[in-house]
């Protein structure tokens, strides 16, 4: 029960906050402008890329507590959490004071604004790093709120903080000052309210009363092994997806780099679908392999992958072909949703693309394989700067965007080979074939055919009908050509009759 409610809790506070990041887009259009929205966008990237300096502890922090909590020493575990605390905010202090003076060389030298002073983005920059310092610390009392299993608590809070960061921005835009400033400071403002909730919540969970804590340099010792290892995945996966962003922000003038931001925001909409995923089928493999139950894992592996991309891709590749219509809708400005379309159907692709890539990542971790996936983000990682660079100096954010397709292109037959080769041997081919490109064949012909006869001037909501209708006919097609997944289906449907019965 404590799992199922996590996972529904955290599924819905992801949707909740997907649908706001959204939602709020079109007031920071009107109130900031394109090329502001360029700066929120270079600070997103920022604050990822500086996720790397974590290393490893947040997971870290997540694995401790667990034991800790199992073994009932709990003492051990506020240690560590003390220990860890005073590392977080010596960080946090330290990347505020590195990002204030390097902002006179990021404004001048690197971000291209023809409508901005150079010191206005001076001073913009001083105030991404306050919020980044003031954010920097929660994802250490996070991790350790997930140690002790808090997960629909830790989601709960991020969403209502997220809510009051959104809104109360837009709230601070309309009726204080609209400037990209005061955004900033709003946001330094909620960062602050949330670190004080997320350490007043772990303390009172976790006990503070009669217990002295203390800096222990052996429990630094004693966690980092793992913590490194950790610490390899996360770089290489945090650089692998947004050093696109920091080559493009160098490359591409202001208002073409909000314009591929924007492009982006609606791409990542997938990982609603692909985050409470990995959430779930992680754990059960890893149980299935503690256990040696090697036919059950392969059945959830391939079982599992066409039953979710009977439902993911026919959502991904209809958003893809109908990308303009949906920029539309959300922005209500046409202008920015034609220059931005080709942009966001290429990135949509490529985040498609990745998400099928979860599967075999789970299987990789389930097997404990930390080497595996780190040497596979190198790779990929030595082919996406040199091909970023090249399409983008001969095709603008277009390029860039093809560069993020073409990418997972290569990750999804080069990650699959590596994984297959030592894990699972065997059904590689099967799995990618079969499992993989026979459902993303069918969810590209059935909406190529709608796109194509829906292509004249037929009106704006007529277009997101014909949308939905593809997507069910695409889902209905793709459970037919399975065998399995009918079987999968007629279970289930049997398991629902008798539960009706019986109630």
């Amino acid at each position: 029960m404590s799992l199922k409610r996590n996972f529904s809790v955290g599924f819905i506070n992801s949707i909740w906050g997907a649908l706001l990041s959204l939602a709020v887009v079109p007031f920071y259009l009107k109130y900031l402008g394109t090329e502001a929205y360029g700066l929120i966008g270079f600070y997103a990237s920022i604050q990822a890329l500086l996720q790397l300096l974590d290393l490893g502890l947040s997971p870290t922090i997540n694995r401790e507590i667990a034991r800790c909590s199992a073994s009932g020493n709990m003492s051990e575990g506020r240690n560590l959490l003390h220990t860890l605390s005073i590392v977080y905010w010596v960080m946090a202090c330290v990347v505020a004071l590195v990002i204030f003076s390097l902002s006179p060389l990021i404004s001048k030298y690197w971000l291209n604004s023809s409508n901005f002073s150079e010191d206005t983005v001076k001073y913009s920059v001083m105030l991404m790093g306050l919020v980044v310092a003031c954010r920097w610390p929660v994802g250490l009392y996070m991790g350790a709120l997930m140690g002790l299993q808090k997960v629909a608590l830790s989601s709960t809070v991020g969403a209502l903080i997220g809510t009051l960061s959104s809104l109360g921005a837009i709230a601070v835009l309309a009726f204080v000052s609209p400037t990209i400033q005061a955004f900033f400071i709003w946001q330094a403002f909620v960062g602050l309210v949330y670190v004080i909730i997320m350490r007043w919540l772990m303390w009172k969970l976790i006990g503070e009363k009669n217990h002295i804590s203390r800096f222990d340099f052996g429990d630094l010792k004693r966690i980092w092994k793992f913590s490194a290892g950790m610490s390899g995945i996360t770089v290489t996966g945090v650089i692998m997806i947004q050093m696109n962003k920091v080559i493009l922000s160098k490359m591409l003038s202001l208002g073409d780099f909000g314009r591929y931001v924007l492009a982006g925001v609606l791409a990542n909409g997938l990982y609603i679908l692909l985050t409470p995923l990995f959430n779930a089928i992680y754990p059960r493999m890893t149980a299935l392999v503690a256990s040696g139950e090697t036919n059950k894992l392969i059945d959830l592996y391939k079982v599992g992958t066409r039953s979710f991309l009977a439902i993911f891709f026919p959502i991904a590749i209809t958003c893809a072909l109908f990308s303009k219509e949906l920029l539309y809708l959300w922005t209500r400005n046409l202008q920015v949703a034609s220059s931005s379309a080709l942009i966001a159907s290429l990135l949509i692709l490529g985040t498609t693309l990745n998400g099928v890539m979860h599967f075999p990542f789970a299987i990789q971790l389930a097997y404990g394989s930390t080497r595996l996936p780190l040497k596979i983000n190198m790779i990929l990682l030595s082919i996406m700067v040199p091909m970023t660079i090249i399409l983008t100096v001969n095709f603008g954010a277009v390029g860039g965007a093809g560069s993020w397709a073409l990418l997972n292109v290569i990750y999804l037959f080069v990650g699959t080979w590596m994984t297959h080769c030592s894990l699972l041997k065997g059904i590689g081919i099967q799995w990618l074939f079969g499992d993989v490109m026979l459902p993303l064949a069918i969810s590209i012909m059935t909406g190529g055919i709608g796109k194509w006869v829906f292509s004249c001037a037929f009106p704006l909501y007529t277009k997101l009908l014909v949308g939905i209708i593809l997507i069910i006919i695409t889902f209905v097609l793709i459970i037919l050509v399975s065998h399995r997944l009918k079987e999968v289906l007629r279970i289930l449907w049997s398991t629902r009759d008798f539960w009706i019965k019986a109630h």
